[in-house]
């Protein structure tokens, strides 16, 4: 948090009262309904209706006036995060419902079918996704692509949905943490003052094992799986996700990405498909845009209520607390650092839903906590990195879960378990803190 914020606003506790309504409605509710089984349990109440009560609670809470409550809602409902999230989730909508519209899911499903055995299914829709969210330095346009993909092979193999859409977001949290250009790592490498390739190092040896447990864990699900005969496929029908998959690499925005990957699939379907027309073209769009709507909202709502919960100091009070719990320990003080530096990041992430935010929320507090205890900053930038993405890719109300669980037609916390990378990630984390690995030379 700026300093700015700091002196203009003391920090308090009460704050973080919006968000923790939310969640108690949200989850509470969900939990309820499974508990006197309910179908469709966390469905029951709508997560932007949920938000509702806490929105006007946050407002009420804001001291100041009404009007400037309502000002710094706004703002932090549109910020250009925000923004571009929204704008990732209607075009991955768009993409997937045409797409799906003129038989290009089926037809890539297909063709992995032609080719994969069953039993390495889940392993290969980690490595897709883990090597595209590499490329790209994005979680959320690998799952746009990557999703319904995983949900079409769910539909006609004996693997579970939760499993096969568990495996792209593990992939792609995998990515995002480790790619040289996301956010993310450009975020905790700049608060840290260290170089993208020292966070690499540290990073690499920690998330690396990480993924190869993960992939055993895939291979271990998938060993009783039958092999299923696959159908003949239009090759033309591919082309859109062939198209997406390669413009990743490139350095185009993923905004075009995802929109070229709509034209693609427009174009092919009018051309290929007879019954596949202008109207329906423009009906998959609005319903694709329609099916993001959701998820959209509440990512807009919960933007507003971070911002308020910011501006009235609730995220710099929890940041102190955690601080100043790091300096009650006397022994062990690396690990006392590297234990703070965590969880500064995780319950920065737990209220602000956004794993770049988080970062620099409390990127100046860790960098404090890591020359106070002698942590080297290419582990703290490396460890801020790590807990940020173990933490975006297990909150239910995440833009990652939400929008591949839009697409999977998922309750977000019924794929929690089932994102093998992020719990084996965090163990991997956790290990690397107590033994003090990787080790390296430090610099003359």
């Amino acid at each position: 948090m700026s300093s700015d914020s700091q002196a203009k606003v003391p920090a308090r506790a009460f704050a973080l009262l919006p968000l923790i309504v939310f969640l108690a409605i949200f989850l509470g509710s969900g939990i309820y309904h499974s508990m006197i089984g309910t179908e469709f349990a966390f469905y029951q109440v709508k997560a932007p209706v949920a938000a509702l009560p806490a929105i006007v609670l946050a407002v009420l809470l804001y001291r100041g006036k009404l009007n400037d409550a309502i000002d710094t809602f706004l703002k932090g409902a549109s910020h250009p995060n925000l923004i571009l999230m929204f704008m990732v989730f209607m075009l991955a909508g768009a993409f997937a419902s045409v797409s799906s519209a003129i038989g290009s899911v089926d037809a890539t499903v297909q063709l992995g079918l032609s080719i994969i055995p069953p039993e390495f299914v889940l392993p290969m829709l980690f490595l897709i996704a883990a090597f595209i969210a590499t490329a790209m330095g994005t979680s959320m346009g690998t799952i746009a692509a990557c999703a319904p993909i995983a949900f079409g092979f769910s539909q006609v193999t004996e693997i579970e949905t939760v499993y096969a859409i568990g495996a792209v977001v593990g992939g792609a949290m995998f990515g995002d943490n480790l790619s040289m250009i996301s956010d993310t790592t450009i975020a905790a490498t700049s608060s840290q003052k260290v170089q993208l390739r020292d966070k690499f190092k540290v990073n690499v040896w920690i998330a690396v094992p990480a993924s190869i447990v993960s992939l055993i864990i895939y291979l271990m699900i998938s060993q009783g799986s039958q092999a299923v005969e696959y159908k003949t496929f239009d090759v033309w029908l591919i082309l859109p996700y062939v198209a997406v998959f390669i413009l990743a690499f490139s350095r185009l925005h993923v905004l075009a990405v995802l929109a070229l990957g709509v034209v693609m699939s427009g174009l092919i379907g009018l051309i290929q498909q007879p019954d596949f027309n202008l109207l329906g073209l423009n009906n998959s769009i609005y319903d694709g845009f329609t099916s993001m709507f959701e998820v959209a909202l509440l990512s807009m709502f919960l933007g507003g209520i971070s911002a308020i919960m910011q501006k009235e100091g609730g995220l710099e009070w929890l940041i102190q607390r955690i601080y100043s719990l790091t300096r009650l320990f006397k022994v062990g003080q690396q690990r006392a650092g590297e234990i703070g530096v965590s969880f500064l990041v995780i319950f920065s992430n737990l209220f602000v839903a956004n794993n770049t935010v988080a970062i620099i929320l409390s990127g100046d507090m860790a960098r404090e906590v890591a020359k106070e205890y002698g942590v080297d900053p290419k582990r703290a930038a490396a460890l801020l990195d790590i807990f940020s993405c173990v933490v975006q890719g297990l909150i239910p109300y995440g833009a990652q879960l939400l929008l591949a669980c839009s697409i999977a037609k998922l309750s977000p916390v019924e794929l929690i378990g089932s994102v093998y990378y992020c719990w084996v990630l965090a163990l991997f984390a956790i290990l690397a803190i107590i033994f003090r690995f990787p080790r390296f030379k430090t610099a003359a």
